[in-house]
Parts: structure tokens; C-alpha cells; sequence
């Protein structure tokens, strides 16, 4: 993919069968569908780095490497915190993303494609435990979780934490009896839906929009000049700021396919929602194999409108949520790997517009 191409991904309803890991998805919410079946992020790194809760699974993009056989399957899982008070401005502590690939040849998947009708009998209609390698899953968020309950012994958490909450929301009146809550949905998963992708569409008509633009300002500038008093003129200049210049600049950008979630350009650039905090080459650390981390996608504040999270007050917030990984995808022991993320907000007055276009 070259720099200048840009994927955008949309949210559509889709069967369940087709958000599971053998179909190698790209999804928003319900649980992660794990690529490696080892390796799996612990739940210390899983926890927020605000309140130390456990953090929710948003979404999975599937985005193999071309002629690179270590990462022809590829995908990259976003996590964040459930805690409103944990969205300070420009403050990433509360979003994690991790990075897991496999070869083509790998021991959890076929070789060939998968089948394009529903499998019969799929392992992965049970939750609680990933197929191959046993890794057993919490009931409520889908992370790894061996903290059984000690009544039941039959569904088990990844912490205390999730524990209570499935006890409050169900598992009291249904333990150790033959319903199977594991078919309950969880209160804490995200609306589950499928990213469906479509290439950016260029702007032919930009550069002609932008000149008729041009010479339509100078058209009306020469009888405003008349009737305004230069102080007048520089007043007007200047309350055009260069955060608003980056915020129309965004929003024109966007325009054409305002549902749009997901933009996603490896080795691309970020599409900036403010002209602050925006980083520079030395606030991306470098991977933990020493090599440069580059941008790859970024999520969209649209995204937000079919989370259900607002509230009055403090809420699950962002204006951007830009991507950065390995340049060179390194291969590490087929452990997930941590990569970065750089948490841009809206400034007041942008927050502002967005809710006023909700």
C-alpha cells in the first residue's frame, strides 16, 4: 500500500459465524476473536494504566502484509477503558492496541481460505476456551481469565473484578444450574458489529473547488476592503485560527463519507482533528525490536455513536485514536505484541460542533 492510499472501514450487521477467528474479521466490539491461540496479552497488560481496571475489547483490524510469510495473517486488537473518568485530554493511558500474526502454514488455522457458508460443529461456539491451545477465557470481557468460579467451577474470569460483576448481572441465580449462562450476553461488550472496507475515493474536484474558492474571496475582498477599516480586516484574519484551519480540514476530508470508522494507511499519515498534540517522529517510541514504528490506521470519533457510552459529565471520549506499529512487523515467539497509540482530543469549541452534529 502506498502512502498515499488511504482504506476507510464502515459498520455493518453481519452473522456471528462470520466474527469468529477462522474467518479472520475485522470487527468492533463483543469479544476479541483471538488470532494466535497462545501468547495472548496477560491481564496486567490488559489493565487500564489509570484505574488498573480491566479493559473492554473496541475492535480488530485484519491487515496481513503482503510477501512477508511471517504475517500472512495479521491483525491488530484495540483496547480501552470502560471508566469515563479515565479520558483526560490527549491522555493514552486508557487505550492499548497489540499486534498478533502467524505464517500461512501455523498450527491453529488451514492452509486454504475459509469456507465461505457457516462450518458445522465449530469449536469456537464455546467462549470459555480457545480451540487447539486451552487458553480459557473470562465469561465477561473474552481475555484470558483462569480465575474459575468456586462454586460451579464452570465459567471462569480473567480477575476479581469481572467476577463480581457476572455474579451481580446473572451467574447468582444461575450457578450450578443447567441454563448455561455462558450464553448470557456480557454487560461490559461493546455492540458487536462487522468493518466492512472501501478505498478512499480522491477528490478530483478539490483543486477546481479550491480556485473557484480562491478567486471568490478575492471577488468579495475588494468590496469589503472598501467598507471596512483595516483594523477590521486583521480582526477577521486572525480569528481564523490554525486549529480551525486543521478542523475544517478534517471535517472537508471526511465529508464525502461522514459514517466512515476506521482510516486505515500503513506507513500513511494521521488525518488530524486539531493542530495541537499533534506528535512529532521522536514521540513515537520505536518498537521493542529497535525498529521505527510508523502510523497504520486511526479511529474515528464517528465510531463513538454506535459505542452507546454517552453520559452527562465525563464519558468514553477521543478525537483520534492514531495507530503506530512496527515498520518491519517483527516476529517475537508468537507473543502478542504491544504496540503504540497517540490519544488526540477535540479543543472545546471543536468538542462543541461534534455534539451540536450528533
Amino acid at each position: 500500500m502506498s502512502s498515499a492510499e488511504v482504506v476507510l472501514g464502515f459498520l455493518e450487521e453481519a452473522e456471528p459465524w462470520r466474527l469468529r477467528a477462522s474467518q479472520f474479521p475485522s470487527k468492533v466490539g463483543g469479544r476479541p476473536a483471538w488470532l494466535s491461540r497462545t501468547g495472548l496479552p496477560s491481564g496486567s497488560a490488559l489493565q487500564c494504566e489509570v484505574c488498573q481496571l480491566p479493559m473492554g475489547f473496541l475492535l480488530q483490524v485484519y491487515a496481513p502484509i503482503s510477501g512477508q510469510d511471517r504475517s500472512f495473517h495479521r491483525t491488530l486488537f484495540l483496547f480501552c477503558c470502560r471508566t469515563p473518568e479515565c479520558y483526560s485530554r490527549n491522555d493514552n493511558r486508557c487505550v492499548k492496541v497489540f499486534r498478533s500474526q502467524l505464517p500461512r502454514k501455523n498450527d491453529f488455522y488451514p492452509y486454504e481460505p475459509p469456507p465461505v457458508d457457516e462450518p458445522q460443529g465449530d469449536p469456537e461456539d464455546d467462549h470459555s476456551v480457545l480451540p487447539v491451545s486451552g487458553v480459557k477465557l473470562c465469561w465477561v470481557c473474552g481475555c484470558p481469565g483462569s480465575k474459575a468460579c468456586s462454586r460451579c467451577h464452570a465459567i471462569t474470569y480473567c480477575g476479581k473484578q469481572h467476577q463480581t460483576v457476572h455474579w451481580k448481572h446473572s451467574h447468582k441465580r444461575e450457578c450450578c444450574s443447567p441454563e448455561a449462562s455462558i450464553v448470557t450476553p456480557s454487560p461490559l461488550l461493546f455492540p458487536e458489529m462487522e468493518l466492512v472496507t472501501e478505498p478512499e475515493e480522491e477528490e478530483q474536484e478539490d483543486a477546481e473547488a479550491e480556485e473557484e474558492e480562491g478567486c471568490l474571496q478575492k471577488s468579495v475582498a475588494a468590496p469589503l476592503a472598501d467598507t471596512l477599516a483595516e483594523a477590521d480586516l486583521e480582526e477577521m484574519a486572525m480569528h481564523e485560527t490554525e486549529d480551525n484551519k486543521v478542523f475544517q480540514r478534517f471535517k472537508k476530508r471526511i465529508a464525502s463519507e461522514p459514517h466512515q470508522v476506521i482510516r486505515y494507511s500503513r506507513g500513511g499519515c494521521a488525518l488530524w482533528v486539531s493542530s495541537h498534540h499533534i506528535p512529532s517522529d521522536q514521540d513515537i517510541p520505536p518498537c521493542t525490536c529497535g525498529t521505527k514504528r510508523t502510523f497504520e490506521f486511526q479511529v474515528m470519533p464517528q465510531l463513538l455513536n454506535s459505542l452507546c457510552v454517552d453520559s452527562t459529565g465525563a464519558s468514553v471520549d477521543w478525537g483520534t485514536l492514531a495507530v503506530y506499529t512496527c515498520s518491519d512487523s517483527c516476529h517475537r515467539d508468537d507473543q502478542y505484541c504491544q504496540e503504540f497509540i497517540w490519544k488526540q482530543d477535540f479543543s472545546s469549541d471543536q468538542h462543541m460542533q461534534t455534539k451540536t452534529h450528533k
